[in-house]
């Protein structure tokens, strides 16, 4: 009989978890996974044209987070940080029949021709609003037909100050961008 006890004791005591160590029972925390930093073109769509480190060296901002959409026939792509909304890099990409001539007639007010990108580009301050602060906008005329506008938002409570100090800057990287897409 006392056989039988020690027995079944020590099935009792092997289901009830005091054998081997399981994660809960170990003293020593399981290992952290390494985070896998995706590169913007895994969002796929016009975030192809999109790299983070060039990004960071053309502006001077992080970004870690794409998201692309396509609407009709406008495909775009958003960055942005995991750590905040603002700033972000918006790109849109659509197709257009018009000329250089043309572009160059609809820039806004306020609009800056800029030389060197596609066929007609321009720059714009945009300014602030409720939610958000001052931003810049390129807008170019590619050589294959596309209307192309890259936009950088800036937190809110930034000023046009800051963000024609990054002007410049953004027509850096629209350049890059206008090359991605030959």
């Amino acid at each position: 009989m006392r056989g039988r006890l020690l027995l079944i004791g020590a099935g009792l005591l092997a289901l009830s978890g005091c054998g081997e160590p399981t994660a809960e029972t170990r003293s020593e925390p399981l290992p952290i996974p390494p985070v896998v930093k995706l590169p913007a073109a895994a969002a796929g769509g016009v975030c192809r044209l999109l790299d983070y480190p060039a990004i960071e060296k053309a502006v001077g901002t992080t970004f870690d987070v794409s998201a692309a959409t396509t609407q009709g026939k406008t495909n775009t792509c958003v960055l942005q940080s995991e750590q905040a909304s603002l700033p972000d890099l918006a790109l849109a990409v659509t197709p257009t029949t018009a000329d250089a001539s043309v572009f160059g007639d609809e820039a806004p007010d306020g609009g800056q021709s800029v030389k060197g990108l596609g066929k007609a580009a321009y720059r714009v301050t945009l300014a602030p609003g409720k939610d958000h602060g001052a931003g810049v906008e390129v807008c170019w005329l590619s050589s294959d037909g596309q209307m192309i506008s890259l936009r950088y938002t800036l937190p809110a409570g930034e000023g046009k100050p800051a963000a024609d100090a990054l002007a410049g800057k953004l027509v850096t990287l629209a350049k890059q961008v206008d090359a991605a897409d030959r």
